[in-house]
């Protein structure tokens, strides 16, 4: 519903129906659904759908740093939605995270699409360009330029940041501060903030916000694509953990006593050592060298008698 103070700007009112009218054209899961736009004497409204859940702003000063899966897997989601919009001609021009409901199953659902430009008219610049809120401004539109597809995914990449990170990359004492580190200073790396984040994952954040627009994905579709491989391959890395941290004794716990050779549960017996094996005896020999002896000895004794 516009502000009463707008509702005799007729430029005002024209862009609301017009971008609410275009908004209800959309029809995605992870969009907000609108049903209706009208009018009711001086009431101007839209009737939107119902999303049973929280914002993500609230999730994110509550729970940040989200887990990886968890911040890809919402990431993806709002890229996917972005991208529908985009399709339609239609650029968001204020993505952020009070702008996305988030149910209790993990489904992301943006909103504001299109009505963020005429929400926004109090901010507007003297060259008549919308502001988007300036903690997720793109640098193109700090400097007066329109938003454009590569607006919307900057403004993404700065909410991906805060939901791995649990922090804006800037920060300053007025609007207008933010907005120039927005033009001119590189964001502290993720990873400094938080070392669990994967180094490719990292490269992809600090693409979506690059300074220059042609650095950034081509399309929602794409960033949708290469967080899906990152939500994947963060999941399987997930199971494979949990798999070996899995304390031994819980392991074998659930299986039967293992039993020794003698029928008792309990370890098993150790084997003896080998030792080297001795050559096998040989019977009879010492006796057959006593027997010689003696036949030689007798021989000796008659030859001496004879010639005595």
């Amino acid at each position: 519903i516009p502000q009463q103070r707008l509702l005799g700007e007729a430029d005002f009112l024209e862009r609301f129906r017009h971008e609410a009218q275009a908004a209800a054209m959309l029809s995605h899961p992870n969009i907000v659904a609108i049903y209706d736009v009208g009018q009711d004497g001086d009431l101007h409204y839209i009737v939107m759908e119902y999303v049973d859940g929280v914002d993500l702003k609230t999730i994110i000063n509550r729970e940040a740093p989200l887990t990886i899966t968890r911040a890809l897997h919402l990431a993806e989601q709002i890229a996917r939605g972005l991208h529908a919009a985009h399709r339609a001609g239609m650029i968001h021009r204020d993505v952020k995270p009070q702008n996305v409901l988030v149910t209790a199953n993990g489904q992301a659902h943006v909103t504001d699409f299109g009505v963020a430009k005429s929400h926004l008219s109090t901010a507007l610049t003297e060259t008549g360009i919308a502001f988007g809120t300036v903690d997720y401004l793109s640098p193109e539109q700090a400097q007066g330029h329109p938003a454009t597809v590569q607006s919307d995914l900057y403004a993404l990449g700065v909410v991906l940041y805060e939901m791995l990170t649990g922090r804006l990359p800037f920060s300053g004492d007025t609007a207008l501060a933010v907005a120039m580190k927005h033009v001119g200073e590189p964001p502290v790396a993720p990873r400094r903030l938080n070392p669990n984040i994967p180094v490719g994952l990292e490269g992809l954040i600090l693409r979506m916000l690059a300074k220059d627009p042609a650095q950034r994905p081509r399309s929602a579709e794409e960033f949708a694509q290469l967080l899906s491989s990152y939500y994947q391959l963060a999941s399987q890395e997930t199971t494979i953990n949990a798999s070996i941290s899995r304390p031994a004794a819980q392991s074998s716990a659930n299986q039967p006593p293992r039993l020794s050779p003698t029928g008792t549960s309990g370890r098993l017996p150790v084997p003896p050592r080998p030792t080297t094996p001795r050559a096998p005896r040989q019977e009879g020999v010492g006796c057959g060298f006593f027997f010689i002896g003696l036949l030689l000895l007798t021989s000796v004794l008659a030859v001496v008698y004879l010639f005595s």
